[in-house]
């Protein structure tokens, strides 16, 4: 589905979920310079309108061709809110081998950990490019929202074991499991299950698999792991918000 569609039915369905904890979030971000991973995001245009208050934001996508921004190309070319540009990067989320240490402010990522197969290598990159005591804002899914109603929470020790394993995007692990349980009928633009089954053996290509359920306890785990300070901690009907400082 576009992501245009996508954004439109989201702010319909979520336009009156702003939290009362928003202003926090607000007045951490303003005028500060960042980056996104996986966006640009409707969550930070609707639920929490992060966009009009930074000075500057930068955006980091797997290809140049994905499922949600159809064709990007490298460069000035990250349009995230009316007139505001950034830098476009198409690299992999677990490795910004391009972007160098402590360069931002803050880096914001909404409904993308979840489709990365090893989270916490991940986060280690993350957590690079921030400077000190720079902020890390994730916003991840709730199952019961979505397709994945059915399926487990992923324990921490399965995604420290994926950590220690080097697990790259390669990895198919939970695929039995996701192709058990996804509700498609909640998925209506993956079509049949053969048809999901087919985009899913490709999934290196379009990065459409959950490969883990999170809930607030796990995402307490990894911020814990990794050593941020949470410092805000939301949720709305169909998402968790984490706020983090980094070391």
């Amino acid at each position: 589905m576009p992501r245009f569609i996508m954004e439109l039915l989201y702010f319909v369905k979520y336009r009156k979920q702003r939290f009362s904890s928003a202003d926090i979030y607000l007045n951490l971000f303003k005028n500060l310079k960042g980056i996104e991973v996986g966006g640009p995001s409707v969550a930070f245009r609707v639920v929490l309108p992060i966009y009009p208050v930074i000075a500057n934001l930068d955006g980091v996508n797997f290809s140049h061709t994905t499922m949600w921004e159809g064709s990007i190309s490298e460069g000035n070319t990250f349009r995230y809110f009316k007139n505001k540009t950034g830098r476009q990067f198409i690299q992999e989320a677990s490795d910004l081998k391009n972007i160098q240490s402590n360069t931002y402010d803050f880096l914001i990522s909404s409904n993308c950990l979840e489709h990365i197969a090893n989270p916490l290598k991940a986060l280690d990159e993350w957590i690079r490019v921030i400077k000190p005591k720079g902020y890390l804002l994730l916003v991840l899914p709730k199952k019961e929202s979505n397709f994945d109603h059915k399926r487990p929470v992923t324990t921490f020790e399965h995604i420290e074991n994926d950590y220690k394993q080097n697990i790259n995007e390669h990895d198919l692990t939970h695929l039995d499991e996701i192709l058990a349980l996804h509700d498609l009928s909640r998925d209506v633009a993956a079509g049949s299950l053969g048809k999901f089954k087919a985009r899913s053996m490709n999934n290196f290509l379009n990065r459409g698999l959950h490969h883990h359920i999170f809930d607030d306890v796990l995402i307490k785990e990894m911020f814990k792991y990794n050593e941020i300070d949470l410092i805000q901690f939301d949720e709305t009907s169909s998402d968790y918000f984490a706020l983090g400082r980094v070391k």
